[in-house]
């Protein structure tokens, strides 16, 4: 997807549009469908399975309701008819095979708002209108609660409230780090201790912001084709060498993208405590302790042979299928079901029981 210079840079044009179309979209969702596709069903063998995508995108134009007037009324990025949810989101579903879909909020540019009054409003609007999507189709989303990482202590209460009012299923993390500070400094801590004492799983989604920007212009689009996966090796890092995984052993974090490089260079994440040992003083086991508990990975990694690897390296238990979607990737079920090295309860478990568990849906 996008990163989130990407997102700023697109204005808010056609906001007022984009807000009307939010607003009407749960009834076109629940009166309108679209021309109906017929609906894809995974088999393996001849067992019918359920297939979770962990990885899909929504945004909410109905906040600039509250961003009009404000400096932040330009630069909120537009949202894209493919990212409102309604009929067309169920026919992508249906056609690919995608039973239940995991809805999160990203781009992160609402970690910029300084005003914490209108930061809670952005987040309260964005949660409760997802959570509206969800329950016109029940049977085939479910939604991770946005929050305000900038307030720490705010974002706490926010993912509470999603879990507990809203019935979410966890939190989105839609950036590395806030205003250049990693999410392992103490500062985030109550927003950890929240997500360990409710028992769910985030997900977390790279905003764009490595800190590489001059490098990453020119053609390949690198902001996005490296620098997300870079963004997220970084974020994923910070965690385990400073210390957070270890003072908050409940966390659960899954990562887009196949979790970036992290876990395809692990050894010399190890190898570099044999060689520094203080620089590994804060962590307390092995680099690869974390990817076979505490850490879990999307299948977006598109080469058989990198799937191989990153099964290798976490097991199949710590990743999940997901697409990305609204966004044009290869990334359809028959990755996963033609993968001739993984055997049946693997692939089941990557396509959705994995999924089922992190999310405790039946």
């Amino acid at each position: 997807m996008p990163n989130r210079r990407d997102f700023v840079r697109t204005m808010a044009g056609a906001t007022a549009g984009l807000y009307a179309a939010g607003r009407n979209a749960f009834s076109a969702l629940a009166q309108a469908p679209a021309a109906p596709v017929r609906r894809r069903e995974v088999f393996i063998g001849r067992k019918r399975i359920k297939v979770i995508d962990m990885h899909g995108h929504c945004a909410v134009p109905d906040v600039a309701s509250v961003l009009k007037g404000t400096a932040l009324e330009r630069a909120a990025p537009a949202a894209t008819g493919s990212q409102i949810i309604g009929p067309d989101r169920i026919r992508i579903l249906d056609e690919q095979g995608i039973d239940v879909q995991v809805l999160t909020q990203q781009g992160a540019w609402w970690y910029n708002i300084t005003d914490r009054d209108l930061a809670r409003q952005v987040v309260k609007i964005q949660n409760e209108k997802t959570a509206t999507w969800v329950a016109a189709a029940p049977d085939r989303f479910v939604a991770l609660a946005s929050v305000s990482l900038q307030f720490p202590d705010l974002a706490a209460e926010q993912l509470e409230d999603g879990v507990k009012r809203l019935g979410m299923k966890g939190g989105a993390i839609a950036a590395g780090n806030v205003a250049g500070k990693e999410l392992s400094a103490p500062d985030f801590d109550p927003f950890w201790t929240k997500a360990q004492e409710l028992g769910v799983v985030l997900f977390m989604h790279p905003g764009g912001n490595t800190g590489a920007d001059e490098h990453l212009r020119g053609k390949g689009n690198l902001g996005n084709t490296i620098g997300n996966p870079l963004e997220t090796t970084i974020f994923l890092s910070h965690l385990m060498f400073d210390g957070t995984l270890d003072r908050f052993p409940g966390l659960k974090i899954c990562a887009a993208h196949g979790g970036g490089y992290l876990p395809s260079y692990l050894g010399r994440s190890e190898a570099a405590c044999t060689r520094s040992p203080d620089a590994c003083s804060e962590k307390k086991k092995p680099a690869d302790a974390y990817f076979k508990t505490q850490i879990m990975a999307d299948s977006m990694i598109f080469r058989p042979d990198g799937l191989r690897h990153l099964v290798e390296e976490m097991g199949a238990g710590q990743i999940v299928y997901g697409t990305d979607t609204p966004f044009a990737w290869p990334a359809d079920v028959d990755f996963i079901l033609k993968a001739t090295f993984l055997n049946d309860a693997q692939k089941e478990a990557i396509l959705g029981g994995n999924a089922m568990k992190l999310l405790h849906i039946g």
